[in-house]
């Protein structure tokens, strides 16, 4: 927790020891720690030289802890400072940056990043600095990154970053896809289901996007396309620009086209069914039937049993009071069992 103020692990747990413990020696600390004695005194060392801990002026082979409030503070305010200046320098830097070249060359707003980590590594930054909306198509055959398992998309929608999220049906039947769907749900996440997706693709904000590269060789590849931060119209019309807009139009046209993904028993409250209408359990297997699941992939994902798979849906049919599947899809609409996702 204090790892950001330039502890370490062992720092942390010897203040934590003083504090709650009170004053102690080092070889009791480190029998507190389960340290050697050496590493106990080098962390007291370090303790000392962050203002955090002090010798006992009573008894001087005894350390005590400085109080949190105000050692910690004073580090806290110091942290500030330095991030202070850190913005300040990256905004001259910016600006040096901007004078120095009256338009950006292709090659800074196109780069290759090559390998899984750094892929990868890109893919978490992208959702990291998104400030308004990450929108992304999801394949079943991850390469550098699985699909929806990733934090960063956590800590994105807990800022209040809006996700728009496709993903192929082929995700569904995945381990553990319908349940990192239901996360994502949960989360007020808008995802929505096709057969295929064209491709792999994250944007974030319009303003950047990352999408894999044919790759012959074992390493992975994708490319990461930056909008121009330019205030000209005809600056904004290079290359870059148009393939971010060709990247973003892809994207679009593939949520337009997508069925919108219900999971969870929320449904049933925000529509209002009564007693005898569908539970949350019949609107999960409805929304995973219209996806384009078969009943035994649907009873897998939901951990039920075929046949019951195939009574729920019976009695979806009778509530609805129809003969086919067809109609039932058809019905769920109008009834709304399912949602329409009407926002674009």
């Amino acid at each position: 927790m204090l790892g950001v103020l330039g502890l370490d692990e062992a720092h942390e747990a010897a203040y934590r020891a003083l504090v709650t413990g009170g004053a102690a020696d080092v070889p009791g600390l480190a029998r507190r720690l389960a340290l050697g004695e050496h590493d106990t005194e080098r962390a007291l060392r370090r303790l000392a030289d962050r203002g955090l801990a002090a010798r006992s002026p009573a008894r001087p082979d005894r350390w005590v802890a400085a109080p949190p409030g105000v050692a910690l503070g004073a580090l806290l305010t110091q942290r500030r400072h330095e991030l202070e200046k850190a913005e300040l320098a990256a905004a001259l830097l910016a600006e040096e940056y901007r004078a120095a070249s009256a338009e950006p060359a292709v090659h800074d707003l196109v780069e290759v990043v090559t390998g899984a980590a750094a892929v990868s590594q890109r893919f978490l930054q992208l959702q990291l600095g998104a400030t308004e909306e990450v929108c992304a198509l999801v394949t079943g055959r991850p390469v550098a990154v699985t699909g929806v398992e990733n934090h960063a998309e956590e800590q994105a929608a807990g800022r209040g970053v809006r996700y728009r999220v496709v993903v192929e049906r082929a995700v569904l039947d995945l381990p553990g896809g319908t349940t990192e769907l239901t996360a994502a749900l949960g989360r007020d996440e808008r995802v929505r289901v096709v057969e295929e997706v064209p491709t792999k693709l994250v944007v974030a904000d319009r303003a950047v996007a990352l999408v894999p590269l044919a790759s012959y060789t074992a390493e992975p590849a994708a490319l990461v396309v930056h909008s121009p931060a330019l205030p000209a119209p005809r600056e904004r019309e290079g290359p870059a620009h148009g393939l971010l807009e060709l990247l973003c139009g892809l994207f679009e046209s593939v949520w337009r086209a997508a069925l919108p993904l219900r999971l969870g028993p929320s449904g049933v409250t925000e529509h209002g069914q009564g007693p005898d209408g569908p539970d949350g359990t019949d609107l999960e297997v409805l929304s995973l039937l219209l996806a384009g699941l078969t009943d035994a992939s649907v009873a897998k994902q939901l951990d039920l049993g075929l046949r019951t798979v195939q009574r729920r849906v019976k009695r979806l049919m009778e509530l609805a009071g129809v003969t086919t599947r067809l109609q039932l899809g058809w019905a769920a609409y109008e009834r709304g069992w399912v949602a329409r996702d009407r926002q674009g």
